[in-house]
């Protein structure tokens, strides 16, 4: 009796795995919904009745699994990568070339073209053609173990089809969710008197981290894969016959997917495909490019361990939407500046529901002839902060009203500044709660010391509290104190703390950054650094000392000896001393120290960052235009006048390799 039960349970398997393969990927139904519904109900009694025959890829393992407490991380077998972004066809062909000339063996090099899907990428784990776990892509090496999520979206093969794969390996895809479907979850949602989603990639991420997989199931999400990591060699030459492959173990794959010989041919391709965008079931916001033999890409490498040499996106042209502008509002940065946005009626751009955008400052606004109640062009191209493109005045009715920039700062009421020749508007009132602010949240900043867990949010709580009022009281935090406030606790203060505590080994170069002082940028405080090594030879330098640093002017040399020159910033200064930050930072030698430098033209294997990057790591200097000064020049292919001035000057012109020999560094 059980082998005829087992025998008629994989009869029932084989069936309706085969009924879902026919309506979700091949789109061509041959079974009926009443003939699905019985013989799945029959399976589910025969499991149910012999819990023994249940196997991993039944199609009852879709209905759900008992709600996860939480979602455990899951470390994949292979990086998976990020690509870089082209906005523009020269962009396209910049990087074409440079992958071409790092495989000069291939003159002739081909690409495959695949829509960008606009969703939440994963990566599913076979073991002998099972599905194993599934997973978010976390940070590029570790996920979390959505598995169970994953089971319920219908396209996903629970077992492979056909033969040939690998016995362990991932397969990577994006999970989306088809526009029907997402339209259709909102009107629910609206009845429900529920919230609406703003979008479906933001959607099918939010979908897949459910802790009850029957909520995933009920959303209708849907799959395309597009690449497969395994430890042998390719499984085919190409990428193009990758697809087919895994389309014949059972994947979907997007459609629109093209092999092309030249970029030249890619390029005429991505122009008739951003046409069809508005005619698909599901969102893209570019396509990608792929070296089409896949032998290549090893050789080709991948860039700082995360972006591919092998594949790039190109992105579609930024979208553009219009809408009302509500108000204009004035907010203090931590330099004092008073910095106008936009409050726009809502409007979804891009993928995201917009209501503030940047106006950028008082005389664009003029210049524009911006005005309240305006309707207005906005924009978000790179997926950057939203920008007010301009006015419709074709559309104006006679109400829309002038804006007039403020005479006093918002925030304290102080009057505003202006400084001669420049843009900005400021408060003067060092002491402003709008630049204490900001001036916290800036120090604090990933790109400043890196305090986790420390944004507007937390830094408003601790003022409020009397717990901090400038950035050395951040040192003075203790765990005790910081876990009795709403919502802390005692791990969240503890984490906290400790990363304030390990903000302190920040290079002095960040922390000068992180002092947010006027005009000091990142660059800029690595320039003075160098020059100055310790807080105190900053400190004690006068104008002319400062302005003597190649690379720095007027404006910045006043700021920086300014700054110092205010007793109640040497204070800070030595509170964070005391503090144990670091105050001083070796100046190590480089083989280009003191050298001036010109990239210029399309390099082999760098791009311009890159190249900047190498030269700057070995102590020189990188210039946007050549003189006299220029150390030497380093040219690729079309580098135009900058080489032609070069040469008029006698300045040396060297090439990559050149470069490359001169820091001693290899890609």
């Amino acid at each position: 009796m059980i082998h005829e039960a087992e025998k008629r349970a994989r009869d029932l398997r084989a069936a309706l795995n085969r009924a879902s393969h026919e309506y979700y990927v091949l789109n061509s139904p041959q079974m009926s919904d009443a003939e699905y519904d019985r013989l799945f109900g029959e399976l589910q009694a025969l499991e149910e009745a012999n819990p023994d025959l249940t196997t991993p890829d039944s199609p009852t393992r879709r209905v759900g699994a008992e709600p996860a407490k939480n979602l455990e991380k899951h470390q994949h077998r292979a990086a998976m990568l990020s690509l870089g972004n082209a906005f523009e066809d020269e962009e396209l062909v910049a990087w074409a070339e440079r992958a071409k000339k790092i495989v000069s063996s291939a003159a002739d090099m081909g690409f495959n073209l695949e829509l960008k899907i606009d969703g939440a990428a994963v990566n599913l784990t076979y073991r002998k053609g099972i599905l194993e776990v599934g997973a978010t892509r976390g940070n590029g090496t570790t996920g979390e173990n959505i598995t169970a999520n994953l089971r319920t979206i219908p396209d996903i093969p629970l077992r492979l089809r056909g033969n040939g794969w690998p016995d362990l390996f991932e397969v990577r895809g994006e999970v989306y969710f088809p526009l029907a479907a997402f339209e259709n979850l909102n009107r629910r949602r609206e009845v429900a008197g529920e919230p609406t989603f703003a979008n479906p990639r933001n959607s099918a991420a939010g979908s897949l981290r459910q802790l009850d997989p029957g909520i995933t199931k009920e959303r209708g999400l849907r799959f395309f894969a597009f690449a497969v990591a395994a430890d042998k060699t390719p499984l085919t030459r190409t990428q193009s016959e990758l697809l087919d492959l895994l389309a014949s173990w059972g994947f979907p794959i997007a459609p629109h997917h093209q092999a092309v010989d030249t970029i030249n041919q890619a390029v005429s391709v991505i122009t008739k495909l951003e046409k069809i965008i508005p005619d698909l079931d599901f969102e893209a916001d570019g396509v990608v490019i792929k070296v089409n033999d896949l032998g290549l890409h090893e050789e080709l490498g991948v860039i700082g361990g995360r972006e591919p040499r092998w594949a790039i996106a190109r992105k579609f042209a930024p979208e553009v939407a219009t809408t009302r502008l509500l108000n204009i509002g004035v907010n203090v940065g931590r330099t004092g500046a008073l910095n106008p946005y936009a409050h726009l009626e809502p409007v979804e751009i891009g993928g995201v529901t917009v209501s503030n955008a940047t106006l950028h400052n008082m005389d664009l606004i003029a210049a524009k002839d911006i005005r309240i109640g305006d309707l207005v062009e906005i924009t978000r191209a790179g997926e950057v902060i939203p920008k007010v493109l301009g006015p419709l005045r074709s559309e104006r009715t006679g109400g829309e009203k002038p804006f007039s920039p403020p005479d006093s700062c918002p925030v304290c009421d102080t009057p505003v500044h202006r400084i001669e020749d420049e843009v900005a508007i400021f408060c003067p009132n060092t002491d402003c709660p709008g630049r204490n602010l900001e001036a916290l949240a800036h120090f604090a900043s990933r790109s400043a010391m890196d305090i986790r867990g420390l944004g507007y949010q937390r830094i408003s709580q601790f003022i409020s509290n009397g717990l901090i009022r400038d950035v050395a009281d951040i040192y003075k935090l203790k765990a005790d104190d910081v876990g009795k406030l709403e919502g802390m606790g005692e791990k969240s203060a503890t984490q906290l703390i400790a990363a304030i505590n390990d903000s302190k080994a920040q290079p002095f170069s960040r922390l000068l950054f992180a002092l947010g002082i006027r005009h000091v940028g990142a660059g800029v405080a690595k320039l003075l650094v160098k020059s100055f090594p310790t807080v105190e030879l900053l400190s004690a330098a006068d104008t002319d000392s400062v302005l003597a640093v190649d690379g720095i002017g007027d404006t910045i040399a006043t700021a920086v000896t300014a700054f110092f020159g205010r007793a109640e910033n040497r204070f800070l200064v030595n509170r964070l001393r005391e503090s144990g930050l670091t105050l001083a930072e070796e100046i190590r030698s480089g083989t280009l120290d003191g050298s001036s430098i010109v990239v210029t033209g399309t390099l082999p294997t760098l791009s311009r960052s890159d190249a900047s990057q190498v030269i700057e790591n070995a102590g020189g200097k990188v210039t946007s235009s050549v003189s006299k000064k220029t150390t030497f020049v380093v040219a690729g292919d079309n580098a135009g006048s900058k080489l032609d001035k070069a040469r008029s000057l006698g300045v040396e012109v060297i090439d990559e390799a050149e470069l490359l020999r001169r820091v001693n560094q290899t890609l």
